[in-house]
């Protein structure tokens, strides 16, 4: 790791990034709606989803691949934000742009579930959910679409004792080895522990979107090359589980490994292209808009889409019903973006970075 690093003049925002985490966020909710098969006749659609979309639902069943796409992007993103801050900005932005938009579909979620039979949706596991901790306190989520959240809770926490040190390019570099190492050997390990720390799963994917920031940041090195390729190829060997899984368990459908792979594999490229400034012509202001719509969306989409369409389902076109049930969680994650995130996140910078106050002592100087 001892390559001489040429820094580059700082660039302006990466509005293409936004861009793509909205892509991956529709991707995830086109899965569920039409990809999504696990409850078969049980489900909202009154009938399989692969009966009630025979085309789409073969090619919507590769949409969970976007979360992958949002760990990519994450560990791009993350590393990004935070180079030079303090691990208090780190933790502050966290809080910032996670939370408020967080309690808030926690609880529309928990309570519309409520209203709608759900006796499982008791107020101890809607109050526990808007910890972000639930899973390993073992309570379910809210809504399925919270696991994720523990994964990207796991690389914060992680990702947090390089921010304490310092962000280099030397440590960074350092720990995305240390990681990918970590990831490999934890199962082996046999401790739990370390398995929930390194998550093999989903580690090539971070590590992947960090190394590319560092090509963005500084110039694409040797070394830079060789881990990015092992993050590719440790990926590409967790599709044989996640395909399987998704495939079998979530669609009812023979998923390929190759599709799998191809799709990975332009989730890398993509990426990769804007880091090394290939697609520019794509940098648009607006996308901001639309990135700032993901996260919300997500949150937002799953259980709430299908108590619409449970209910529409068999009275209105399943096409027309798809498009009017997609377009209507976008209106409501732009209304949560506008009145819940942005004004909240706002009072809660506010809060979380006031002075800590010194307690004196009675003969102490009140002198600033």
């Amino acid at each position: 790791m001892s390559e001489r690093i040429i820094p580059q003049p700082r660039r302006p925002r990466l509005y293409a990034l936004d861009g793509l985490r909205l892509v991956a966020a529709l991707a995830v909710v086109v899965f569920h709606f039409v990809g999504y098969d696990h409850f078969g006749y049980q489900g909202a659609w009154h009938k399989p989803t692969g009966v009630v979309f025979p085309t789409l639902h073969s090619i919507a069943s590769y949409g969970w691949l976007g979360v992958e796409f949002f760990f990519l992007l994450s560990g791009f993103v993350i590393c990004m934000s935070c180079w030079g801050r303090s691990v208090r900005d780190f933790a502050v932005s966290r809080v910032m742009r996670l939370y408020p938009a967080y309690w808030c579909c926690v609880l529309l979620t928990g309570v519309a579930l409520r209203l709608n039979g759900d006796t499982t949706m008791t107020p101890e596991r809607i109050l526990t959910n808007l910890t972000m901790l639930h899973e390993p306190l073992g309570v379910g989520h809210v809504d399925p679409v919270y696991w994720s959240l523990w994964a990207e809770m796991r690389f914060y926490l992680i990702f947090s004792v390089v921010v304490l040190m310092g962000l280099t390019y030397q440590r960074v570099l350092g720990f995305c080895a240390i990681w990918l190492v970590g990831a490999v050997l934890a199962p082996a390990s046999g401790l739990s522990l370390l398995v929930t720390l390194f998550q093999p799963t989903y580690a090539p994917f971070f590590v992947g979107g960090i190394l590319m920031f560092l090509m963005y940041r500084f110039r694409p090195g040797p070394l830079l090359w060789l881990m990015l390729g092992a993050s590719w190829l440790l990926a590409q060997h967790q599709l044989l589980i996640l395909v399987n899984e998704e495939g079998g368990w979530s669609a009812h459908l023979r998923l390929s490994w190759t599709v799998g792979v191809a799709l990975v594999t332009a989730c890398y490229a993509v990426i990769l292209a804007i880091a090394l400034g290939r697609l520019t012509f794509l940098n648009r202001r607006w996308l901001v808009t639309a990135g700032a719509l993901t996260y919300p969306l997500y949150l937002l989409h799953e259980e709430l889409g299908w108590l619409v369409i449970g209910r529409l389902a068999g009275r209105v076109a399943p096409e027309a019903l798809l498009a009017g049930v997609v377009l209507l969680m976008l209106l409501g994650a732009y209304l949560i973006h506008r009145l819940v995130e942005r004004p909240l996140a706002s009072r809660l910078k506010t809060w979380l970075t006031l002075p800590v106050p010194v307690r004196r002592g009675p003969g102490a100087s009140t002198a600033a």
